[in-house]
């Protein structure tokens, strides 16, 4: 080979690779996505069952191409999304190339000037401005019309080289009486439209292609599954994968759009993924069978279970120690995934007899005692302490990020000068000391249903228990579900909380 040629192919070779590191710098375009609860529900977990289109949306994306950010909030206006400073912290992110998706308009009809929220605008597109002392930020503010803070979101955006991109707000779940949805094309709809016009920036009629989804669903249809009877703004789960779906279908309709260039043509959505809760106990938890249920049965009842699984592997005259012992406890310890929920009840039968059938009995407190036992099969078995079991259950499931709550046994239907028999002293004692020698969350379930018995009384509570002093029937499990769901709500910090539906 000429020494020429050797140049040209090196010459050639050392274009080739510094145009693949050239292509490797070219950051992808960001989607910054904008607006109130409709677009993000909360923290964006799904928490009451609400979500936003923001959140689902990505999944219609190709996202080795493009990045997309939700930084909608709940509760904000067109007004004070930009006063709580939300829009400079989207502002000062955007590169030139990047696109900003808005949709506001549910919360600009408010009050301009409260001690509550102080949110509204001014109706309309106009210039029109009210100068007032904010009663709930003690500043004054010159408040202006819901076009006006759109023209500035679109400004600022296009001066920074970036695409905005405007949507009507999705409709509520209302109905006129002629069975249609109500729509807000003489109002925001149309305001949203109007400014996007004059700023000469793309308009995806939202509210038009959603209520039109769901006039052809029907009322019946929609109400309890797209929206939830309680609620007629926001979308649950299913709500939100619709008026995402809407999003992309007008995204695809815009003709001067490239953002449409990213979507996927065929999305599988997948969304949201369901947690799973795991319950372990004895047979005052397990299903149970005829006449005797236990509460991890009924527990369902009172979740959402839209958003997460009840998986009850409770298992009836099983003890923290013969739990473990059985494999039971491997074979939920296999299965659990970081995000998951273990609640774990045990003590009813951890009283009976170390080294005599049915070998259940565990050693009383939390120290680390130890004995050793031969099994009928000449086996030999290091029996620990209740407290060490309940401890490695906790333990072994932390460590595959789980969030664990420890709950004190439920009563027995034995009664003593007027009250009811507790734990505080033992199990329920030692169950609220592992809890917090793990950090795991605690409830004491114990004393929070003998409560409840004491105030309805012998006779009312025997009801209940059908064959004997300690499980309990269908009515008894439901009644122990629910007051576990309900002391399940008042964990501030557990995010299973946010999983709880009392009817």
């Amino acid at each position: 080979m000429t020494r020429f040629l050797k140049f040209i192919l090196l010459v050639f070779l050392f274009s080739g690779c510094h145009s693949k590191k050239e292509e490797e710098k070219v950051p992808k375009p960001t989607v910054y996505i904008i607006g109130d609860s409709t677009v993000k529900n909360g923290q964006g977990d799904g928490a009451g069952g609400l979500w936003g289109w923001g959140d689902p949306i990505v999944q219609f994306f190709d996202t080795s191409k493009v990045v997309i950010e939700n930084h909608a909030l709940g509760g904000t206006s067109s007004r004070t999304y930009r006063t709580k400073g939300l829009w400079d912290n989207v502002l000062n992110r955007l590169n030139p190339g990047d696109y900003v998706l808005m949709q506001f308009g549910h919360n600009d009809n408010g009050p301009l000037n409260d001690n509550f929220r102080a949110r509204g605008t001014i109706h309309g597109i106009g210039e029109e401005t009210e100068d007032i002392d904010n009663m709930l930020t003690g500043e004054h503010e010159t408040v202006h019309t819901y076009g006006w803070y759109l023209r500035q979101y679109i400004t600022e955006a296009k001066a920074k080289g970036a695409i905005p991109i405007v949507f009507s707000p999705i409709p509520r779940n209302d109905w006129n009486s002629e069975g249609k949805v109500i729509r807000n094309d003489d109002n925001y709809g149309k305001w949203a439209r109007e400014v996007a016009d004059f700023e000469e920036v793309c308009f995806v009629d939202l509210n038009a292609k959603m209520a039109a989804a769901m006039n052809k669903l029907g009322k019946d249809s929609v109400t309890g599954f797209y929206f939830f009877k309680r609620d007629h703004t926001h979308t649950s789960a299913e709500g939100a994968v619709l008026a995402a779906s809407k999003v992309a279908e007008g995204l695809k309709e815009l003709e001067d759009c490239s953002l449409k260039d990213y979507l996927l043509a065929n999305p599988v959505i997948k969304f949201p993924v369901k947690r799973n809760v795991w319950i372990i106990g004895d047979s005052t938890v397990a299903n149970g069978r005829d006449s005797v249920i236990g509460w991890g049965r009924e527990l369902y009842a009172y979740m959402d279970t839209t958003r997460v699984n009840v998986i009850n592997k409770a298992r009836g005259g099983r003890s923290s120690r013969s739990y473990r012992y059985e494999g039971l406890w491997k074979e939920v310890l296999d299965q659990l995934k970081k995000g998951d929920f273990l609640l774990i009840q045990f003590g009813h039968n951890d009283g009976g007899h170390l080294d005599k059938p049915k070998f259940r009995g565990s050693l009383k407190g939390m120290s680390d005692s130890v004995i050793q036992i031969t099994r009928p099969d000449s086996t030999m078995e290091i029996v620990h302490t209740y407290g060490w079991y309940m401890k490695k259950y906790i333990s072994e499931a932390q460590d595959k990020d789980v969030s664990v709550i420890v709950i004190s046994q439920i009563p027995r239907n034995i009664w003593h000068d007027g009250k009811v028999e507790r734990v505080d002293d033992s199990y329920g004692l030692w169950a609220k000391e592992a809890a917090e020698a793990e950090g795991a969350f605690f409830i004491d379930l114990n004393n929070a249903v003998a409560e409840i018995y004491e105030t309805m009384g012998p006779k009312m509570v025997s009801e209940y228990f059908p064959k004997d002093h300690t499980h309990t029937n269908e009515a008894g499990a439901k009644l122990n579900a629910l007051t576990l769901a309900e002391q399940i709500r008042e964990l501030r910090d557990c995010k299973l909380r946010g999983y709880v539906e009392l009817k």
